[in-house]
């Protein structure tokens, strides 16, 4: 049975509705700041626009009982938590899973054997914390099933804990100090639902999924969740009209906090003029040369490639723009940096770019 959101939510989604609708295509042309200042003004973060309430306000339990406390996380927003790599001198004594008092007692010792970059030691001290109801075990216990990483990868199992993570999240009374751990569990899910998970009861169901970008990009401001929105608004997925002004705000605010996918297809859309977005070859220039110069690994290879094609097509003109944008940007605050998780395979568009449909994926199913 789906529930609606609380009234704070409510609330929530009207106030950034009506923010949304004062931007216009004609003023994607101003900086991305001056939206985003507009929008923390009003003590929200992302633009929602292209959906009545009725259909952008509902989803998931409002309240549940919620016997654990909510996560911690160490990516999208600063939080509290543990550094889960580097290593740890004077190494407290190994303690058998049999002999652990407490969730607690557990979950210190998963946490050091991963500090030690024993991830398969940690698993056993992570799985007893898990069950005793810690969420950051469930949290970590997530991501190794769905990176592989001191257990077999196991894509069910994976979304298991995150769902879980979810499913108890009470959105009424939220821990503040773990709002990127819940968020980046939104996200998984999110693009679990959208593919599915083969030969499983995890079946693709891309409305939940849109629901739960959504929620992460609106109620969190996570920027993952708001470059995956961006693609179902541009393809037309999960009950969305097609709709790239919508999408370009989305990308706009994701890109403002240092987000390189979206700098990157942001400065593409600009550059090349998508349908229903006025054409700024020099602000586009300048987003993706924003997001090649931070450009990391062979992931990041669709991100310089899609420069290189747009810069070989720009004219002098073009480019004397955005090197001005660039020079006039240097001197004020730097963007912040955002790290995405990187141990998933995007999805890729059915587009001659190659540019990925879905941050923080799922990897594909290996070759049977």
């Amino acid at each position: 049975m789906t529930n609606h959101f609380g009234q704070r939510a409510i609330e929530r989604a009207a106030v950034i509705l009506r923010v949304g609708e004062r931007y216009s295509s004609d003023e994607l042309e101003v900086d991305g700041r001056e939206v985003y200042s507009a929008i923390k003004g009003r003590l929200v973060w992302t633009l929602l626009a292209g959906e009545g309430l009725s259909r952008s306000i509902q989803c998931f339990p409002g309240r549940i009982a919620a016997a654990l406390a909510a996560f911690c996380i160490l990516t999208f927003v600063p939080a509290p938590g543990f550094a889960l790599d580097g290593s740890t001198p004077n190494a407290p004594t190994k303690i058998s899973p049999k002999s652990f008092t407490s969730a607690e007692q557990a979950l210190r010792a998963g946490i050091d054997d991963l500090k030690a970059g024993d991830a398969a030691s940690s698993v056993a001290a992570l799985t007893y914390a898990a069950e005793g109801g810690q969420p950051i075990a469930r949290w970590k216990l997530g991501e190794m099933y769905a990176d592989g990483v001191g257990v077999a990868r196991d894509d069910v199992k994976a979304y298991h804990y995150f769902n879980q993570l979810i499913v108890e999240y009470d959105e009424d009374a939220p821990d503040q100090r773990n709002r990127g751990a819940i968020s980046n569990a939104f996200v998984a899910v999110g693009v679990y639902s959208l593919t599915g998970i083969p030969n499983s009861n995890v079946h693709a169901d891309p409305e939940r999924a849109r629901e739960l970008f959504q929620y992460a990009a609106t109620t969190f401001g996570d920027p993952d969740a708001q470059y995956n929105l961006a693609h179902m608004y541009i393809v037309g997925a999960g009950g969305l009209s097609k709709d790239n002004i919508t999408a370009a705000r989305w990308l706009m605010l994701a890109a403002g906090k240092g987000h390189r996918p979206s700098q990157a297809l942001l400065g593409h859309m600009l550059f090349a003029g998508a349908e229903g977005v006025s054409m700024q070859r020099g602000r586009g220039l300048m987003w993706l040369q924003i997001a090649k110069n931070g450009a990391e690994g062979p992931k990041d290879e669709w991100v310089r490639q899609i420069y290189e094609r747009d810069f070989a097509a720009a004219n002098d003109d073009d480019r004397k723009v955005a090197a001005a944008m660039l020079d006039q940007r240097a001197k004020g605050p730097p963007l912040p940096s955002f790290v995405s998780r990187s141990v998933v395979k995007p999805m890729q568009m059915s587009r001659p770019l190659n540019i990925p449909m879905m941050a923080a994926s799922p990897p594909a199913q290996p070759a049977q």
